[in-house]
């Protein structure tokens, strides 16, 4: 092969490699927040990208997907009724109180717990939503506190309405 064509050759693959740099670098830029996690002294670092028109105009702009938690490191999922995790950050549903599924007090309590999580679960993984500041940013176990919303509408209002939970403050029922 002549030494022109040589060369011509070497600038072809130099700039398919800087391409392939340049889409790279672009690939982690948009990524890294998700694997790295959000700051944790930014409660603003969890609100995520805008996901549709919709979700614009809503103000929802929170979406991913949220499997119910397991042991083990915990990023984005459903403890229970009103506690998740979302990207790294422990949140608490700040106008909910719903039945315990981790120290519950009778059989009936676990499983209507069990329902509200799993109510919490398919309502997260509805679309996008919000998470509106409470009246404090932290309960007295760390978690974050937010009022989590779609459409303005608090998400705990189908929970409520559904008997898996009461408003927060209402003090704590019986569920057995």
């Amino acid at each position: 092969m002549p030494a022109h064509a040589l060369a011509r050759a070497r600038r072809h693959d130099n700039w398919r490699l800087t391409g392939l740099a340049i889409a790279l670098a672009a690939l982690v830029g948009w990524n890294l927040p998700d694997w790295i996690g959000p700051d944790a002294s930014a409660p603003t670092a969890l609100y995520g990208v805008m996901t549709s028109r919709t979700a614009a105009a809503s103000g929802d702009s929170i979406a991913t997907h949220f499997p119910i938690c397991s042991s083990g490191l915990r990023y984005t999922c459903v403890i229970d009724g009103d506690t998740f995790w979302l990207r790294g950050q422990k949140i608490r549903v700040a106008d909910i109180d719903t039945p315990e599924v981790s120290s519950p007090r009778c059989a009936a309590e676990l499983q209507l717990g069990r329902r509200a999580t799993d109510r919490m679960q398919q309502l997260l993984n509805a679309g996008p939503f919000a998470l509106e500041p409470a009246d404090r940013a932290e309960d007295r176990y760390g978690r974050k506190l937010f009022r989590v919303t779609r459409g303005g509408e608090s998400l705990g209002n189908a929970l409520v309405g559904e008997g898996l939970a009461v408003w927060y403050g209402n003090g704590r029922p019986d569920w057995c």
